[in-house]
């Protein structure tokens, strides 16, 4: 039915072949970097095995990106990354959802292995956290990048997003829910609101109509590996400091909240390098102006058709 409903649209598809090869590279690279982070609390950083499996993983994205460069249908086009929005669009998205995942897998067992939530209370929890973001995103978020320009809104997004982390980083082992808890979820369901939104704009304003399908592809492939990276890591982290302060004769909550606050602070980190890649990487786009758009609109012509190709242009 979709074949006979759906108009077809021009583009290369999958007439041309499908980068298969490709595809098992990146992903067997990615998945084993992954194993070989979470194994970092077994091994030790040095033993032969990290070092082994390490190497393996950068070969296979190496072998990836040059075989990106050279096939005439390539699964990611590398010509996309000439962008300066694009390429710090995407590195600023896998540092910034490596910090955001920490908030809420990290936050989540602090809530059950420390404060004794249970899982729905967990999630009752986060629930600020998700409605903020939800409503901003019904369309404040939008009127404050049309209002102000998206790397205007995306910076203070990710001031607020790190200043959430640096507060999670001060939970105490018997922290109470609204003066420990309800501030950084609140501030983080703000930054993430307004953050992704803006970030989304800008790393589709430096592709063309014809590449803004890749571009779209690239930017949630960006935020699955850096979720994934970013939380491994963070995690063989904390699990680190735990057993560092156990060993130390640290109390069991004592030493797993000293592990989170840890992870929180790299991921602080991690949100600050981000933020830096937005000051001096990202460049603003201008925005239409939907008021003049309108205005410029014909007698009898839907001011909505005409104001769709500038916006289109301004990404």
């Amino acid at each position: 039915m979709t074949r006979r409903l759906i108009a077809d649209r021009p583009g290369i598809g999958f007439g041309e072949g499908a980068d298969i090869l490709g595809a098992a590279l990146i992903t067997g690279g990615l998945m084993l970097g992954v194993y070989t982070i979470l194994e970092v609390s077994e091994n030790g950083w040095g033993s032969a095995q990290t070092l082994i499996l390490g190497a393996i993983s950068l070969a296979l994205e190496t072998a990836f990106v040059v075989r990106q460069a050279r096939i005439a249908n390539p699964l990611m086009p590398l010509r996309l990354f000439r962008s300066r929005n694009v390429s710090g669009a995407n590195a600023l998205q896998m540092l910034l959802v490596a910090g955001m995942f920490a908030t809420f897998f990290l936050g989540a067992l602090y809530l059950q292995e420390i404060l004794g939530y249970s899982p729905l209370e967990v999630g009752l929890a986060f629930l600020p956290t998700t409605l903020v973001m939800g409503s901003l995103s019904l369309g404040f978020s939008e009127r404050l990048i049309m209002r102000f320009g998206p790397r205007n809104v995306l910076i203070p997004g990710m001031a607020l997003t790190a200043a959430a982390l640096l507060l999670f980083a001060r939970t105490p082992v018997d922290g109470q829910y609204l003066p420990d808890l309800l501030p950084p979820l609140l501030l983080m369901g703000v930054g993430i609101g307004i953050s992704f939104s803006s970030l989304m704009t800008l790393a589709m304003s430096g592709a063309t109509p014809q590449d803004a399908g890749l571009a779209s592809g690239i930017v949630n492939t960006s935020a699955q590996v850096g979720g994934a990276i970013g939380l491994a890591v963070l995690a063989t982290l904390a699990a680190g400091r735990t057993s560092s302060m156990e060993d130390a004769g640290a109390s069991v909550h004592a030493a797993l909240n000293s592990g989170f606050h840890l992870a929180y602070l790299v991921a602080a980190g991690l949100v600050g390098a981000a933020l830096a890649i937005a000051i001096f990487v990202l460049r603003s786009e201008p925005m239409p102006d939907p008021a003049a758009t309108m205005a410029e609109a014909a007698p009898g012509e839907d001011p909505h058709a005409a104001a769709e190709p500038a916006y289109s242009e301004a990404g």
